[in-house]
């Protein structure tokens, strides 16, 4: 009971500082994030015009903006928000892209290459700039936001997973359930798939705090969350006028943004460290 192989993965990534305190990142944004409504102070949205600009203080711990408005409440409002799009622009990613590697890795031939041409045109374009033209082509909002993420970052994790699946796929192991007449689907789902997931799951966590970014950098630009919705971006882009008379309207998203690129960054290194065999073998690279 004490060493299968969830226990040795946990008593793994409890001896891995950097990513447990990922991890503990992590936890306190998905809690703001769920618990935004009953954690927050104030309604997002809710406008006091006497104490517009207020500087933090005990009434307002984070100060308030132009509007009156909480930055508190809307900073933890922005969580769920900000959160939503990249989970969710991420794990439609990981799902479709992993199992598109999964097929050309392992069939090869014209699927090997119509998907991994696909890829490359994309990849021919950077992340950022690819994004910003979709979420501009097909306009602003939470949807199309998300859609223009899972497209960027979808050939990532294609890649990732043909790799794992072109090395996979040539073991004895996989030799043997072909002789012993297992069909490509039982192969791939109980040998190729269990197998090969490792590297996508540490490229799951990277690209989460990619997709945080870029859903801030979209809203900064007015193509993300709208408008009065709060988002970490928007509330970025707010604060650009006001930044000499009011700098903490832009110092609390600029920290959250920083500290969940931080958490999910320091997650995938421990997960990249606990999930490769060979740190536990004694052989490095």
């Amino acid at each position: 009971m004490n060493n299968t192989p969830f226990m040795r993965f946990m008593r793994r990534m409890l001896h891995n500082y950097s990513g447990m305190l990922g991890l503990l990142v992590i936890l306190v944004y998905l809690i703001v994030a769920v618990f935004a409504a009953q954690l927050a102070p104030y309604s997002p949205l809710k406008q006091h015009a006497a104490d517009r600009l207020q500087a933090p203080n005990p009434t307002y711990l984070l100060g308030t903006d132009e509007f009156g408005r909480d930055i508190l409440s809307r900073l933890m409002h922005g969580a769920t928000n900000s959160l939503r799009i990249a989970l969710i622009s991420v794990t439609i990613s990981f799902v479709i892209g992993t199992l598109l590697g999964t097929v050309s890795g392992y069939f090869g031939g014209w699927t090997d290459n119509i998907n991994m041409r696909l890829a490359d045109m994309i990849f021919a374009f950077p992340a950022i700039l690819l994004a910003l033209s979709i979420a501009a082509a097909l306009g602003p909002g939470a949807r199309n936001t998300i859609l223009a993420i899972s497209i960027v970052y979808l050939p990532i994790f294609a890649r990732v997973a043909r790799g794992s699946v072109l090395t996979i796929k040539s073991m004895d192991y996989i030799e043997a359930a072909r002789s012993l007449g297992a069909g490509h689907p039982f192969i791939i789902g109980a040998h190729i798939l269990p197998n090969s997931i490792a590297p996508s799951i540490v490229q799951l966590s990277l690209a989460l705090s990619w997709a945080i970014l870029t859903e801030a950098a979209l809203s900064f630009l007015g193509l993300g969350t709208l408008p009065p919705n709060p988002s970490w971006g928007s509330m970025l882009s707010e604060s650009r006028t006001l930044i000499e008379i009011a700098p903490w309207m832009a110092i609390s998203p600029g920290i959250a943004i920083m500290l969940g690129v931080l958490g999910f960054n320091l997650l995938g290194d421990g997960l990249r460290d606990v999930l490769d065999p060979r740190m536990h073998t004694g052989i490095r690279t």
